[in-house]
């Protein structure tokens, strides 16, 4: 049972989306703050639990990223509609994110396989969107940030978006030949 423990805490961060989302549309800015850091120690602690006590499993590798996908597009959707973040940038988010979920699937779908591969700069685009939305939250409850900041941030974001979209696009395609070529010469896994 315990080792179960770090899928438990990703399920809890899927949870968490509501009262996030909730607490950023009433303006709330305090306790969605501390909800976002709440939810950020989770994404460290389920990962730090797997890895020390060898509690990794399929499940977790899909539901780990899962969780932080569906935080993030969820946040930045309704940041966007609020007008805090520029509603280009959040179609840019979430259209990048709908390639790789449809990449995935559409993976699984021909290969009866599902391996989740987070390129690097996958990771560095998700920890820029995590600073952009607290900064955000931090400038609307505590004390007004520098634009500067923002625009730093964004421009990153933008780089970083555009970057590992296109690499998602080239791994899919790679994957998509491999299996074709495997296929063709009978050796595709079942």
């Amino acid at each position: 049972m315990l080792h179960h423990i770090p899928n438990i805490i990703s399920t809890f961060r899927i949870f968490l989306v509501i009262p996030v989302i909730y607490y950023i549309w009433e303006d709330n800015w305090q306790v969605a703050l501390f909800l976002m850091f709440v939810a950020g120690i989770s994404d460290g602690l389920d990962g730090y639990i797997a890895r020390t006590f060898h509690w990794e499993s399929e499940l977790g590798a899909t539901l780990d990223p899962i969780a932080d996908k569906i935080l993030l597009v969820c946040i930045f959707v309704v940041l966007g509609i609020k007008g805090v973040v520029p509603q280009w940038l959040v179609v840019l988010i979430v259209t990048r994110d709908a390639i790789i979920v449809t990449g995935l699937m559409l993976y699984k779908l021909v290969t009866h396989d599902l391996k989740i591969r987070t390129l690097f700069i996958s990771k560095v685009n998700t920890a820029l969107l995590i600073m952009l939305v607290l900064l955000h939250m931090f400038d609307l409850a505590i004390v007004p940030m520098p634009v500067l900041f923002f625009n730093l941030l964004i421009l990153l974001i933008v780089m970083t978006t555009v970057v590992s979209g296109a690499l998602y696009v080239i791994l899919w395609s790679k994957c998509f030949a491999d299996h074709s070529k495997d296929s063709e010469l009978g050796t595709s896994k079942k």
